[in-house]
């Protein structure tokens, strides 16, 4: 039996605990939250982000870090990115080296303009770091429906084998060596979901939805290319996968956040009603940084972060994103 401990008690830490404990491991939850450790353990159930999904029997939780963390056999790192480098730092002394750490979380660190994979490695120097992404939403995957994801790691070898140990008949992983372009489809497609929903709130059409998320993806692809990452990448799960999923449902939490900015409701206010943070939202600032320093052409990015951050209003920042509709009209 493969010890799996989750670092993380949000809902998709609480979704990966159910999937990996089906195959059989034992799972520990680490949450911050005492009343989501209690919960998990007196209840079976995360009430507080994952409210009635019973989870899989044998799914238990600590507000232990250490304990979540040494002597497992596999890491899945599952925190919100604003606090990657600050769990990862506490969990550091009780990790041991050879143990695999992947990333789960979807975003950039403010400031550092750091993607997961990259602080991870600043964090913990000695551990194999690998990428979860994928179009995967969390009641879903809970709730034992289908999902493919991919798994990247450089290690092929290790990669294999942790896919080995956390895919199941409905939870396919396939594997991928890109680690930069899975976490870039896996911020991007929130980024573009929040324009997304920002169109769909102003009542502006399918048509000019689809061909904005088709701009997203060029955006995506461009800033991938520009830190390294695979084309191919962004054809996949990890790419086009997960931005199909997340920007025309509005059970993704940043398309919902788009689409009440786009009916004229403010981020502080929208933001302070939900439990779960909405990743987008905290990457906008830091994928506007870093496409500047990259100086690559992302101007649906850009408008986000203008209206997000720095005061512009909506009007503006939508003509400043529709006016990017007309150059497709031509690319056949």
């Amino acid at each position: 039996m493969t010890s799996i401990g989750i670092i993380g008690g949000g809902a998709f830490g609480t979704a990966l605990a159910c999937v990996t404990r089906r195959s059989g491991h034992d799972v520990l939850i680490w949450a911050r939250e005492a009343e989501v450790v209690d919960a998990i353990n007196r209840e079976g159930v995360n009430s507080h982000f994952l409210p009635d999904v019973p989870l899989v029997a044998g799914v238990r939780a600590t507000g232990d870090l250490a304990e979540a963390t040494h002597g497992s056999d596999i890491i899945l790192m599952a925190v919100p990115a604003q606090h990657v480098r600050a769990v990862a730092a506490q969990m550091r002394a009780s990790l041991q080296p050879s143990t695999p750490v992947v990333s789960c979380s979807k975003g950039v660190e403010r400031g550092s303009c750091l993607l997961m994979p990259e602080l991870l490695a600043l964090v913990l120097p000695e551990s194999v770091l690998a990428v979860l992404s994928g179009p995967s939403f969390a009641r879903e995957i809970a709730n034992d429906l289908p999902c493919g994801v991919v798994l990247a790691c450089a290690d092929a070898i290790l990669g294999e084998a942790v896919a080995r140990q956390i895919a199941s008949p409905r939870f396919c992983v396939h594997l991928s060596d890109d680690l930069i372009g899975a976490a870039i489809g896996g911020v991007m497609k929130n980024v573009i979901s929040i324009a997304s929903g920002i169109v769909a709130g102003r009542k502006l059409g399918e048509n000019a939805r689809a061909t904005l998320i088709t701009l997203g993806l060029a955006e995506e692809m461009r800033l991938g290319l520009a830190k390294g990452a695979k084309q191919v990448t962004f054809s996949g799960l990890a790419g086009i996968g997960d931005l199909m999923l997340t920007a025309n449902s509005l059970k993704s939490r940043n398309t919902s956040l788009g689409v009440a900015l786009g009916e004229g409701r403010r981020l502080a206010d929208v933001l302070a009603e939900r439990k779960e943070v909405t990743e987008g939202a905290f990457s906008v600032e830091a994928v506007a940084a870093l496409a500047r320093q990259l100086h690559v052409d992302m101007p649906i990015t850009l408008a986000l972060d203008e209206l997000l951050n720095h005061g512009l209003g909506l009007d503006d920042a939508m003509a400043q994103i529709m006016s990017q509709l007309p150059p497709l009209l031509h690319a056949g």
